[in-house]
This record gives C-alpha cells, structure tokens and sequence, in this order.
C-alpha cells in the first residue's frame, strides 16, 4: 500500500509539473509583456527590446 501512494505521489507531481509548464508555454507572450512593461516602468533601457519581426518591417514594400 505504500509502494502505492508513492507511485501515486510521483504521478500526481509529475502531471501537475507538466501542467505548469503547459501553462507558462501558452501564456508566454503576456509573461514577456509583463516582464517588460515591469522594465519599461524602472527605466530598464536593456528590457524594453523592439518587436521580434521589426527586422522584417520593409518586406512587403
């Protein structure tokens, strides 16, 4: 019976583990948003990167 709950004990962490980083991969983009409003407002020149696809701005012209 102890072997059990254990086993169940490790799926249950794994599974949870599993779910927070389910979590953190879709909400991903508004983590980085925050995280650099949060530098925008401490004056951070490093965090306030440009857009990913600003490279790409002229493509269509």
């Amino acid at each position: 019976m102890k072997v059990a709950r254990f086993v169940l004990k490790i799926v249950g962490f794994c599974l949870a583990a599993a779910a927070a980083a389910c979590c953190v991969i879709a909400y991903w983009d508004k983590i980085v948003a925050g995280f650099q409003a949060i530098g925008g407002k401490l004056g951070c020149t490093r965090c306030a990167h440009s857009a990913e696809y600003d490279d790409y701005a002229d493509w269509d012209e």
